[in-house]
């Protein structure tokens, strides 16, 4: 069984980037996007509502190429 933590919540733009930057280590992840969840519900969201999973054993590692992604 999976055991999947937030990594970074962010806008859809910044969430896909990160992703490709994941995978490219070999780093599975899981959007969780909010805003088109709650569109095809018919409410609103923050634009910047887009949840970044990846599995708590990659978090470490993950969160490190996040932080170098910012700088």
């Amino acid at each position: 069984m999976s055991n999947h933590v937030r990594l970074l919540t962010s806008s859809a733009i910044t969430i896909n980037r990160i992703v490709a930057l994941l995978e490219e280590q070999g780093i599975p992840s899981v959007i969780r996007n909010n805003v088109e969840s709650a569109r095809l519900a018919g409410f609103g969201s923050a634009q910047n509502d887009v949840d970044l999973l990846v599995e708590e054993s990659d978090f470490m590692q993950a969160k490190e190429i996040v932080e170098e992604f910012y700088k």
